[in-house]
């Protein structure tokens, strides 16, 4: 017996193929598009108990790509921590509510169990800053209390944590780290800033076992799935959450796809030698390329800026700060290259960029090699002459455009000022310099939302209605692009996925209406039906009339 043939009709089907972007039908066998085109001429090819999906007038694109996520971390919070995302995200006002919420999950756990708070935005509640030492200690003295901030850049610690994590008054600040420390005694604040600093406390995988991850990743595929998105990915896989991964059972489907992105330091253990992790086979899990950073995050003023924060925080570190120094990093990037790996950098500020196309520069003359495809991540300033010399250099970039929304003005009054911010995420500019983009939400600091991302990109409207550089607006098809073919191309798989065409993975999302007719409000499409691997794994209230056997 055959595979399952489906046939789609009745609806726009943008294909995101230049050739041919939209058709009238589009058929599909097992796991894989068949053909599309001409409604009669596919019905011609169909078996007689070929399954038919009327659209119902409704649109069809490919499922959504997520280039840039922390899969499976959504699901960690929702089912084993503290939400504490302020507006326009949550609604965790002032410190209160912040320490009222904490202090019910220590009442509600053993003693000694650790409590967790996630999505603190010092920036967005009424105090303007991160809890102290003290507070976190009034929460619970019997549990390890840890509060990190929505960037996951920073966190503030209670004693117990402190204790736990060996950190004392006379402990010294790692590489591209601190600890907080009272200006006037030198006592430990709880602060803890910085990947190098936070070190375990800062990985998604903090407080994971192995029957939380699968429990997590359940919880965070559904919800990716009811917002059309069949690939995602983790993108700064530790040698515990890649064993985490690699658990899965020989044979089965986990529902998504993933791609993971190995830290870049770990290797070359992680590929090769006696530590080298145990790969599965499998179709659904796949190793990306490796992850760098070069600075931190806007909202703590530690991205790492060639010109000083409109107003800082730090009169001693005005431009933030690196997170590395260029000797490791052109090290690390000489390494990753020359082994053949892509490599995402993490670089939110001008003068991290500036870092990591140096080390390109140099790795490309030792070592020449062609459509590397090296991505900067987040590129949230990039500058006109630095978007030229990364089409010079090969390299691609994925801009974190839901900035604008969550926290555009505050680009405006505070970070960067009204001059820069206006060019946060400069995507139209990207496109006028032939640079290849995406855009990406970096689940879990903002959720994985892709129309309300693309809507972003395609309005600039931050959450009080300012529009933000209106010059650096894109269109809807460029935005639906950045996160499917090209997103697909960004990590090498534009010949499996991404775009509507013979032969690719038969994944796709159905909204609600046609995105091209609501430019203003791309939210109200709304996904209706999400496909992955040729089955329909979501429908919503909103869907079509349903299917029928041919």
């Amino acid at each position: 017996m055959g595979e399952q043939q489906t046939l789609y009709f009745n609806g726009t089907i943008l294909t995101m193929e230049a050739d041919r972007p939209d058709v009238e039908a589009v058929l599909t066998r097992g796991a894989h598009i068949l053909a599309m085109g001409d409604e009669t001429a596919l019905r011609a090819q169909m078996t007689g108990t070929a399954e038919e999906i009327d659209l119902g007038g409704q649109t069809m694109i490919p499922a959504f790509i997520d280039p840039h996520g922390h899969f499976p971390d959504p699901g960690f919070i929702r089912l084993f921590r503290v939400d504490l995302a302020p507006p326009p995200r949550g609604d965790c006002v002032d410190m209160a509510t912040a320490l009222a919420r904490l202090r019910d999950k220590a009442a509600q756990i053993p003693k000694g169990e650790w409590v967790m708070g996630v999505l603190f935005d010092n920036t967005a509640i009424a105090e303007g800053r991160m809890p102290t030492r003290a507070e976190l200690d009034a929460v619970s003295t019997e549990h390890p209390v840890w509060v990190i901030h929505a960037s996951g850049h920073n966190g503030t610690a209670n004693s117990c944590t402190l204790k736990i994590h060996g950190v004392h008054r006379d402990t010294p600040d790692p590489p591209g780290g601190r600890f907080g420390r009272d200006p006037d005694i030198g006592s430990l604040t709880g602060v803890i800033e910085g990947i190098s600093a936070m070190g375990a406390l800062g990985d998604t995988d903090f407080l994971i076992d192995r029957d939380r991850f699968w429990r997590g990743f359940r919880a965070c595929r559904d919800e990716y799935l009811s917002h059309g998105v069949t690939f995602a990915q983790n993108a700064w896989a530790s040698r515990k959450m890649l064993g985490h991964f690699a658990s899965l059972p020989a044979g089965e489907d986990p529902g998504i796809d993933i791609l993971l992105l190995p830290i870049g330091e770990l290797e070359p253990a992680v590929s090769r030698g006696p530590e080298a992790i145990c790969w599965p086979e499998t179709p659904y899990f796949t190793l990306g390329p490796r992850k760098l950073f070069t600075d931190g995050a806007f909202q703590l003023q530690t991205a790492f800026l060639t010109a000083p924060y409109h107003t800082p925080a730090d009169p001693e570190a005005p431009n933030g700060m690196s997170y590395t120094d260029a000797e490791t990093l052109n090290a690390e990037v000489r390494k990753l290259h020359g082994m053949g790996f892509q490599i995402h950098c993490h670089c939110n500020g001008d003068a991290g960029t500036d870092m990591f196309l140096d080390a390109i520069d140099a790795a490309l003359a030792e070592c020449p090699r062609h459509d590397h495809r090296h991505t900067v991540i987040h590129g949230q300033v990039l500058r006109d002459d630095q978007m030229a010399r990364m089409v010079q250099l090969g390299v691609t970039v994925s801009f974190f455009s839901a900035h604008i929304h969550f926290w555009g003005d505050r680009h405006y009054d505070t970070f960067l000022g009204p001059d820069r911010a206006e060019r946060i995420s400069p995507a139209a500019s990207a496109e006028k310099h032939g640079l290849r983009y995406t855009i990406h939400n970096d689940a879990s600091v903002t959720p994985t939302r892709p129309l309300h991302l693309a809507n972003c990109a395609v309005t600039r409207r931050t959450a009080s209605g300012r529009i933000l550089g209106e010059e650096e607006r894109v269109p809807v098809m460029s935005a639906l692009r950045a996160q499917t073919i090209d997103a697909a191309w960004q990590v090498f798989q534009e010949d499996v996925r991404g775009s509507i065409r013979e032969g690719k993975l038969a994944d796709f999302a159905v909204l609600r209406s046609n995105p091209l007719d609501h430019a203003d409000s791309l939210e109200s499409c709304a996904v209706t039906r999400t496909v992955r691997r040729g089955r329909t794994v979501f429908v919503s209230e909103l869907a079509a009339p349903q299917s029928r056997a041919g």
